[in-house]
């Protein structure tokens, strides 16, 4: 990636490839969402989860982490699977959600296949998630699958 002007990071030249804009981008978000902030917006939270996961060639399941007042503690990249499914283990996710001194979480994962629709399976790993957690006062706050565009489980109704 060259810049044109050291201070103007924001500034490319022609040269500069789709991966280097999408970098920076994830940068950029990393910079907004960070250990301590407030997601501002649902908006904000698919945006950020967009950028993250949308180039994954295969699927990959997320939780974000949050402390009692929704200010993230930590975004962490929890399983990783093939083109169609990812193992998910909720003994894993307590565990780390545990070690987080989380309050709340959202999971987020990827469909390669750019069809964010959630499936069957989506649904019932997250009823699963959202049970072994409520055991522990952890609240699952959304589930957003990340495709072509992003699709939220609040929103839905299927929390």
């Amino acid at each position: 990636m060259q810049e044109i002007n050291s201070e103007a990071s924001n500034v490319y030249d022609i040269h500069t490839s789709d991966d280097d804009v999408i970098e920076r981008a994830i940068a950029i978000l990393d910079k907004r969402i960070k250990r301590g902030d407030a997601l501002c917006s649902p908006a904000q939270t698919r945006q950020y989860l967009r950028l993250q996961l949308a180039e994954e060639k295969a699927e990959v399941f997320c939780c974000l982490f949050l402390d009692n007042r929704n200010r993230v503690i930590e975004f962490k990249r929890m399983f990783h699977g093939t083109i169609d499914g990812a193992s998910v283990y909720p003994r894993e996710v307590v565990r780390e959600a545990i070690n987080q001194n989380s309050a709340a979480v959202i999971f987020a994962h990827n469909h390669p296949s750019g069809v964010a629709e959630p499936s069957h399976a989506d649904e019932q790993i997250t009823k699963r998630l959202k049970d072994a957690l409520a055991l522990i006062d952890i609240r699952v706050l959304d589930h957003i699958v990340v495709g072509d565009e992003c699709v939220s489980f609040a929103e839905r109704g299927l929390l």
